[in-house]
């Protein structure tokens, strides 16, 4: 019965789902995990992160300031302090609000949507990119990543 209970265990936190023991039940929630925030100026903009190393990798560098360069008038770029995981793949199609990693130390935020054949790693999206464009604007611009609020 013991074993069986730890197979269970095993098997929920591995799903990434959350296991009640004698009625204990887990206080963290996917939400609080995934979660990032984006600020530009007065802006903030909620990020979801993908379940990653490399996004786990970049929440560990919070707080972090970037100042933010501009290209192709459709995506902000910065170095980061460290390399991250990478895991590149060929996206196709970018999005407006995709959050992600350029070889292993550039991090971009795309603004526009358009399409691609050079390879990123996933890192997130920012839940609600409207006005995003207009946060970023055309010039370099200081960019701020939190856990919090």
């Amino acid at each position: 019965m013991r074993s069986a209970r730890l197979l269970l265990l095993l098997v929920m936190l591995v799903l990434g789902s959350y296991a009640t023991i004698n009625g204990a039940a887990s206080a963290s929630s996917a939400t609080e995990e995934t979660a990032m925030w984006m600020s530009v100026g007065e802006q903030r903009f909620a990020i979801t992160l993908t379940d990653s190393a490399a996004a786990r990798a970049l929440a560990g560098l919070l707080p972090l300031a970037l100042e933010m360069s501009d290209l192709n008038r459709n995506e902000k770029y910065a170095t980061l302090p460290q390399p991250l995981p990478a895991k590149a793949s060929r996206p196709g199609t970018i999005r407006n609000g995709d959050l992600m990693l350029y070889g292993k130390d550039t991090l971009v935020v795309f603004y526009k949507d358009f399409d691609s054949t050079y390879a990123y790693t996933r890192l997130g999206h920012i839940n609600d990119a409207s006005g995003l464009a207009q946060a970023l604007g055309p010039e370099s611009v200081k960019v701020t990543f939190t856990h919090d609020r």
